[in-house]
């Protein structure tokens, strides 16, 4: 069956770089596009980023001010999320989902893993 297992999320500080990785298996990587996404409790879950299915194009929103980076590594079925200079507004639970497009919602993926933590620490 198709899996998204999310990894390296771990409690961090301000200022700090955290690198979220996605294993993909189930399904044929190449042909789907990636995203990211982040929830907080009584929060919609917010776009991160994405990426096609052959790596040429990223999409990330305005918002994250060019902090964040997402890459794929179509051989070994991984997809990272390096996020930079963190601040306590991305202390969130991050999720990877594959679909068939590059968007911002999450309608549009159709697998799901089961997330990764970043927490801040006080």
């Amino acid at each position: 069956q198709v899996q998204l297992v999310e990894s390296g999320g771990r409690l961090v500080q301000a200022g700090d770089s955290v690198r979220l990785s996605c294993a993909v298996s189930g399904l044929r990587f190449s042909s789907y596009a990636v995203g990211w996404f982040r929830q907080t409790p009584g929060k919609e879950r917010e776009f991160v980023a994405a990426i096609s299915f052959s790596g040429d194009s990223t999409y990330f929103p305005s918002s994250m001010n060019g902090r964040f980076t997402i890459s794929r590594d179509n051989a070994k079925n991984m997809v990272h999320l390096l996020l930079n200079n963190l601040n306590p507004e991305d202390a969130a639970a991050y999720y990877c989902a594959a679909g068939s497009r590059p968007t911002n919602k999450p309608s549009s993926y159709d697998y799901w893993g089961q997330g990764t933590q970043v927490t801040m620490s006080s």
